[in-house]
C-alpha cells in the first residue's frame, strides 16, 4: 500500500475538480466524462444488512497482504487485525482501530483493527477485468487512520480504489500498483473528514477508470493486462509515522462503510 508515495512522483496529473471549486468543475467532468454504465449484472453485493458473514463471505484475521498474516509493520502499520473491529449496524459496517498491549517487530505499539477480504472465504470472491466496483464510504477524522479498497492476489495484483488519510483532507489516492500509475484526487466539496463519498473503479485490461460520486475522475491509460484478477480488501489501517502522521493520541478511531458493490 506504500506504492502511492512512489508512483506519485512518476505519474501526478491536475485533478478534475481543481478549477470552479468542486460541485461546478465536478459537473463539468460529468459532462466532459460521463458516468459509470451499469453493464452487466450484480455479482457482488454486501449491503452491511446483517452481521458479517465471517469465513463464508469475508475473512478478518488474515491477509497474504500482510507479511505476518494478521499484522504488518514493514508496510508502515501498526495493525494487527481482529475480526471484533468490525461491527454492522443499520446497514453499516464500522471499523474501530484501538491501541493494542502487543508490541510489533520493530519495537512500536500495535492497534488492533478491521480488515475484510474475500482472500480464504468459502465464496472465495474475485474480481477481474471489465467489471465495476464500488463502495460507499465515510472518511475518518483521526490522525493515523488509513482506510482503503484495493484488491491483491499472488503478492501483486494491487489496484487501490482509493485510500485516504486525514492530513490531507481533501484528497484520495488513486492507485494502479500493477503497472505504476497514481493519482491525487482533490475536491473540497466532496472529500472532508467525517463525510461519505461514493468511490468506484471500472477494471479494463487497457485502461482503469475512477469514479467519484458518479463523476469519472481518471484513467489511467495502462489498465490491468488480460487475465487479471484479484481478491477484494476492505480495510482500516493505523498509520506508523512514516509517509503520514501516526495516531496522536491513544483514543481509538474509526471508518464506516455503506456497501461494496461489483458488476460484472
Amino acid at each position: 500500500m506504500t506504492l502511492f508515495a512512489a508512483l506519485l512522483a512518476l505519474t501526478v496529473a491536475e485533478p478534475a475538480s481543481a478549477t470552479n471549486g468542486g460541485r461546478p468543475a465536478a459537473a463539468a467532468a460529468l459532462a466532459r466524462f460521463g458516468a459509470p454504465v451499469g453493464s452487466g449484472s450484480l455479482v457482488f453485493d454486501e449491503e452491511f444488512d446483517s452481521p458479517i458473514a465471517w469465513g463464508t463471505r469475508w475473512v478478518g484475521d488474515a491477509t497474504s497482504a500482510y507479511q505476518y498474516g494478521d499484522h504488518n509493520p514493514g508496510d508502515d502499520k501498526l495493525d494487527w487485525l481482529t475480526p471484533s473491529a468490525v461491527s454492522v449496524t443499520n446497514g453499516v459496517a464500522t471499523f474501530t482501530a484501538r491501541p493494542d498491549s502487543r508490541t510489533l517487530e520493530n519495537g512500536r505499539r500495535s492497534w488492533t483493527t478491521g480488515l475484510l477480504t474475500t482472500e480464504g472465504s468459502a465464496e472465495n470472491f474475485m474480481v477481474r477485468a471489465g467489471d465495476y466496483v464500488e463502495t460507499r464510504v465515510k472518511l475518518p477524522t483521526a490522525a493515523g487512520a488509513w482506510p482503503a479498497l484495493w484488491t491483491w492476489r499472488n503478492g501483486t495484483n494491487e489496484i487501490d480504489s482509493f485510500e485516504y488519510h486525514p492530513d490531507n483532507p481533501n484528497l484520495l489516492e488513486l492507485t494502479n500498483g500493477l503497472r505504476h500509475s497514481a493519482f491525487s484526487y482533490r475536491d473540497s466539496a466532496v472529500i472532508r473528514p467525517g463525510g461519505w463519498v461514493t468511490i468506484g473503479v471500472r477494471y479494463g485490461e487497457a485502461c482503469d477508470d475512477w469514479y467519484v460520486d458518479g463523476v469519472k475522475v481518471f484513467s489511467d491509460g495502462t489498465g490491468t493486462g488480460s487475465g487479471w484478477t484479484a481478491y477484494l480488501i476492505l480495510n482500516l489501517s493505523v498509520d506508523a509515522g512514516r509517509y503520514h502522521p501516526a495516531p496522536a493520541d491513544l483514543n481509538p478511531f474509526m471508518y464506516s462503510a455503506d456497501y461494496v458493490r461489483v458488476w460484472r
